[in-house]
């Protein structure tokens, strides 16, 4: 007999739940080869529940287990009166993939974007990121665009 699949559930992550959150965020790193100094990590998840901060954080729970992260801010945009969101980081645990969590997260975030008043979500990921670019394609339209980038 299969194991039955568990039950996802999509909320905020709450200040108490850093040590959750900060695997989830230190695997979301090395999938994409970097290291971020741990100010940076401070500073963002700071930034995560401060509400006079556009960036939010939403997790997935699967049997009530953070399992999977997505950050997420809200900016103007020189095309739209409603303004964008960019969906910036999502990760689902290894273990966690294939359960419907990184779906439901964006899901959610779609939910938030719609509700802000945003007229678009948007995302980039690694040309090399076929699982999380299958999901995409499902999920999605590939504009085409390329990205451009000069660290200062």
């Amino acid at each position: 007999m299969a194991t039955p699949r568990p039950t996802v559930v999509v909320r905020s992550v709450g200040r108490d739940e850093r040590a959750d959150w900060e695997p989830l965020w230190k695997g979301y790193q090395d999938f994409y080869k970097v290291a971020l100094a741990a100010e940076t990590t401070d500073v963002t998840w700071a930034r995560l529940h401060d509400p006079a901060e556009p960036m939010h954080l939403l997790g997935g729970y699967a049997d009530g287990k953070l399992v999977g992260i997505v950050h997420y801010l809200f900016h103007r945009s020189t095309w739209s009166a409603g303004g964008y969101c960019y969906l910036q980081d999502l990760f689902t645990a290894e273990g966690a993939r294939g359960l419907g969590v990184g779906r439901a997260l964006i899901e959610a975030v779609y939910a938030a974007a719609r509700k802000a008043g945003a007229t678009r979500v948007y995302w980039l990921t690694h040309e090399t990121n076929y699982p999380g670019r299958t999901l995409y394609d499902k999920v999605a339209e590939n504009a085409g665009f390329i990205q451009y980038r000069k660290a200062l």
